[in-house]
């Protein structure tokens, strides 16, 4: 609705001129509502439970046959991972299921190139832990970087101005060191069913809203926004075997419906996506925006990408909104359901996961 996005947007606006600046005590809601959502938000944690588990390692080198089908073979494309439990596969059992592993051998099947994975993501994570994770991922020099984060800042009643600074200050950093980033902004956190009304209401309004000023910060810093949004929402609604066993994190099937969603961009970032030719204006299905408009839309619309305009003389204050074609995964059916492990792959197992293992993949 134009309404809600146009609220949504000088919302976000605000919160990241806040961000930029430094600015306190903009809240998201008002102060009369923080002691009932911290009770509703007790409940809904013992409603979900917490998973026993860690996610499994997945970091290696993916589409290692591709280093042997040339005389002059290329150095493997690094790409890391960064951000929370999302970023880190928590709850499934097997390497080759995280989202990481599933970006890894995608990219490599699309670039017909080794792709080394380093994933710092944690459990629990926060935009203010996301320095930290820098620390772990620069040393590597990664070509692209995935992150993941947010849903833990609204959950763990982070400031949102604090938070998108954060943010934008780790992709400023990674796209200093060359790295091309692309951002899943912050899930719909409504969409999970053991969060209740009003806090699902409450949960789905602050989720939306930090999604898109972490859009704006993002896209502003340099790089591009995939919103996860609602997603998962419908498919969850229908197929309970998209969570995992919390009813909360997603299961295999779930991460691959996100990673679907997410791998176009990654190619795009490293310019691997055929784009089509645009002279004068975008083709169906895209739309020039300013950029608090476009992250507004966004947050709204799941799977849609945000990346700055780039003309001479736009600067990053007009951005193209943008829905890719979700493509098929490597050892993905077209569901998103994990296909047979390679040899090897074993829960908690390595990651390393060769290109003739991928090839039948094709797009969904």
């Amino acid at each position: 609705m134009p309404g809600a996005h146009d609220s949504r947007a000088r919302v976000a606006r605000r919160i990241a001129t806040a961000a930029a600046y430094g600015g306190g005590g903009l809240g998201l809601i008002g102060v009369g509502l923080v002691g009932l959502l911290v009770t509703e938000s007790k409940l809904a944690v013992q409603a979900i439970g917490m998973l026993e588990t860690v996610p499994p390692k997945a970091d290696g080198v993916y589409g290692e046959a591709f280093a042997d089908g040339g005389a002059a073979p290329q150095p493997p494309l690094v790409l890391a991972v960064l951000g929370d439990s999302t970023g880190a596969g928590l709850g499934v059992a097997r390497a080759r299921e995280t989202p990481g592993a599933l970006l890894a051998a995608g990219l490599a099947s699309v670039a017909e190139r080794p792709v080394r994975l380093v994933n710092v993501a944690r459990s629990g994570g926060r935009s203010a832990d996301l320095s930290g994770q820098l620390e772990q991922a620069l040393p590597h020099h990664p070509d692209v970087a995935v992150v993941m984060i947010g849903a833990n800042d609204v959950t763990r009643h982070s400031p949102a101005q604090l938070s998108v600074r954060q943010l934008g200050e780790a992709v400023a950093a990674l796209r200093a060191n060359g790295c091309e980033v692309v951002v899943g902004t912050c899930p719909d956190l409504g969409t999970i069913k053991p969060v209740r009304p009003p806090l699902r209401w409450v949960a789905r309004r602050l989720s939306r809203q930090l999604a898109a000023a972490q859009t704006i910060a993002v896209v502003e810093a340099g790089g591009r926004t995939v919103s996860l949004g609602s997603l998962l929402g419908p498919e969850f609604a229908a197929r309970p075997e998209m969570f995992a066993a919390d009813r909360y994190h997603p299961s295999a099937q779930g991460y691959a419906t996100a990673a679907m969603a997410v791998l176009p961009s990654v190619c795009a970032a490293l310019g691997l996506w055929p784009e089509e030719e645009r002279p004068n204006a975008p083709v169906p299905g895209e739309t020039v925006l300013p950029v608090a408009m476009a992250a507004a839309a966004a947050a709204g619309r799941a799977g849609t990408e945000v990346a700055a305009v780039e003309a001479d003389g736009a600067g990053r204050r007009w951005a193209l909104l943008r829905r890719r074609l979700r493509v098929g995964l490597p050892g993905s059916d077209a569901a998103g359901q994990a296909g047979p492990a390679p040899d090897g792959d074993r829960p908690g197992g390595p990651g390393n996961t060769s290109a003739s293992s991928h090839a039948g993949a094709g797009d969904a």
